[in-house]
C-alpha cells in the first residue's frame, strides 16, 4: 500500500529524497545505513551515511518530531550546545522522523569509561570531568528558560574541551520552553536527572565490570551539589560598602571567568545603614564570553573552555613579542600573528592520517600541554617546534580515533562504519 510523506528541512538536503520513507526505519536495508556509538533510546534510531556525514533517524509518534524539531531550533538560537536539526519527514499512517546531524568528534559516556580518556587514566577523574560538563550544561538550559524533563547520560553527548568535557543536548522529546523556570521546576528537573545518571552509571558499572571507585548513588548526589553551588554564584545578590566600587567590576570578572556574559548590572542603595551599603546583582544568560570574544579576534570557533585556552596563549605571545621587539602590540596584531604564525603552522602539521583523532583546535591544545611537560622534563623552554615534532610522533598515533570515519563508497555496500 503506497504511503503519503512530506519532507521539512532547513535546507536543501536532496539526499533525503533517496531512502524509502513509506516504510518503517526498522525495515530498510539501505546500504548506507550504519552503527555508531551510542547510547539506548526509547524509539527506533537509525544512522545514515550521506554527503561524507552521520545523520540520526529518530520515529517518533504524533507531532513529537515537529515539536522536538522546534524546540531544538530554539535551544541552538539561544547558544545552547544542541545537535544540529536538519529537517522532519511527517509521514500518513507511520510515526514521523526527525532528523539530526551526528555530532562529530563526540563520544557517548560509555566511551569515557570504557578506555582511558587522554590524560585521565581513572574512573574518578573522568567522573570529575562528567559531573562538571552536565551540571553547567543543566545551568545553562534553566537560565534560558528550558526544562528538560529527561536529562540523562544517554541523553547526552560528550566533546573535549581543552583537557574538560562539554555536554551537549541530544534528546529533548519532553523538554518545554518557558520564560523562567520556577524553583519547582527545577527541583523536578534536578530529581529526574539525579534518577537517571544514577541509573547510567549503575548500567555502565555493570555492562564493564567496575567494581571500585564509582558509587552511582553517591556521583548523582553531587551533580546536584555543583548544580546548586554554580546556581548559587551566578544568582547570588551581594552587599557591598558604597566606597568599595572596585567590587563591582571583580563580580563581572568572576562571572566572566567562570565563561558567562554579564547582561546588566542593577546597583541598588540600601537606605539607613550605616557606611552607605548597596546590593549589588549581576544578571547573566548564557555562556561563551571567551568563545565570541575568540571569534571576534581571530575568526576561530571554539568551545569555552577551548577558547579561554587559547586566548591565554595568544596573551602569552602577544607579551613575548612585546618583549623581544620592544614596543606594544595592539591586540588584533597580536591575534593575527599568534594566528599566522602559532596557530595555522601548527594544526597545519598534522599528518592527514592522524586527522581523525581530536578536532584540530583540541590537537592544538594537547600540544602546548605537551609542550610544557617537555619544558620541565628538561628544565628549560624547549619550542613549540620540537613539542609538535616529538607530540606526532609519540603521542597523537597512540591516541584513539575520536571521529567517526566513513569509509569508501565500495565499503559503504556492508554498512561499514570506523569509531576509535
Amino acid at each position: 500500500m503506497s504511503r503519503s510523506w512530506r519532507l521539512i528541512a532547513r535546507r536543501s538536503a536532496p539526499f533525503l529524497l533517496e531512502p524509502d520513507w513509506t516504510r518503517p526505519l526498522l525495515e530498510w536495508d539501505d546500504p548506507s545505513l550504519v552503527e555508531v556509538a551510542r547510547g539506548t533510546h526509547r524509539h527506533v534510531v537509525r544512522f545514515l551515511a550521506a554527503n561524507h556525514k552521520i545523520y540520526a533517524l529518530k520515529e517518533l509518534p504524533g507531532t513529537d518530531a515537529m515539536r522536538e524539531y522546534r524546540l531544538l531550533g530554539a535551544m541552538a538560537e539561544d547558544g545552547l550546545p544542541v545537535v544540529e536539526r536538519v529537517g522532519v519527514v511527517q509521514r500518513d499512517e507511520l510515526d514521523d522522523v526527525l532528523i539530526t546531524r551526528f555530532l562529530d568528534f563526540s563520544l557517548p559516556y560509555r566511551h569515557l569509561f570504557s578506555q582511558s580518556w587522554g590524560t585521565l587514566t581513572g574512573t574518578s577523574e573522568v567522573t570529575e570531568r562528567l559531573l562538571d560538563a552536565l551540571g553547567l550544561l543543566l545551568v545553562r538550559m534553566h537560565l534560558l528558560g528550558y526544562y528538560w524533563g529527561d536529562c540523562s547520560l544517554n541523553n547526552t553527548l560528550l566533546k573535549r574541551d581543552g583537557g574538560a568535557l562539554a555536554a551537549y543536548v541530544v534528546d529533548v522529546e519532553t523538554g518545554e520552553h518557558h520564560p523562567s523556570l520556577t524553583d519547582g521546576q527545577r527541583r523536578s528537573d534536578l530529581e529526574i536527572t539525579e534518577l537517571n545518571v544514577a541509573g547510567g552509571l549503575m548500567d555502565v558499572q555493570a555492562e564493564l565490570g567496575i567494581a571500585d571507585g564509582m558509587d552511582p548513588l553517591a556521583i548523582a548526589t553531587e551533580l546536584r551539589r555543583r548544580y546548586d553551588r554554580l546556581w548559587e554564584e551566578l544568582r547570588r545578590e551581594e552587599v557591598v560598602p558604597m566606597g568599595e566600587r572596585f567590587r563591582i567590576d571583580q563580580r563581572i570578572r568572576r562571572l566572566n571567568d567562570l565563561g558567562f556574559h554579564v547582561n546588566e548590572v542593577e546597583i541598588e542603595p540600601i537606605p539607613g545603614t550605616e557606611n552607605g551599603l548597596m546590593r549589588l546583582r549581576a544578571s547573566v544568560s548564557e555562556q561563551g564570553h571567551h568563545s565570541r570574544r575568540l571569534l571576534e579576534l581571530t575568526g576561530l570557533r571554539a568551545q569555552e573552555n577551548q577558547a579561554r585556552l587559547l586566548l591565554n596563549d595568544l596573551a602569552s605571545f602577544r607579551s613575548w613579542v612585546e618583549s623581544v621587539e620592544g614596543r606594544p602590540m595592539p591586540q588584533t596584531v597580536a591575534a593575527y600573528r599568534w594566528l599566522a604564525e602559532v596557530f595555522e603552522p601548527t594544526v597545519a602539521a598534522i599528518p592527514e592520517h592522524l586527522t581523525d583523532r581530536f578536532e584540530p583546535v583540541e590537537v592544538f591544545l594537547d600540544m602546548l600541554r605537551h609542550k610544557w611537560l617537555l619544558s620541565e622534563r628538561a628544565g628549560a623552554d624547549v619550542g613549540l617546534g620540537e613539542a609538535v615534532r616529538d607530540y606526532l610522533d609519540s603521542v597523537l598515533p597512540a591516541a584513539p580515533a575520536e571521529r567517526v570515519v566513513i569509509a569508501d563508497e565500495d565499503d559503504l555496500d556492508e554498512g561499514w562504519i570506523g569509531y576509535g
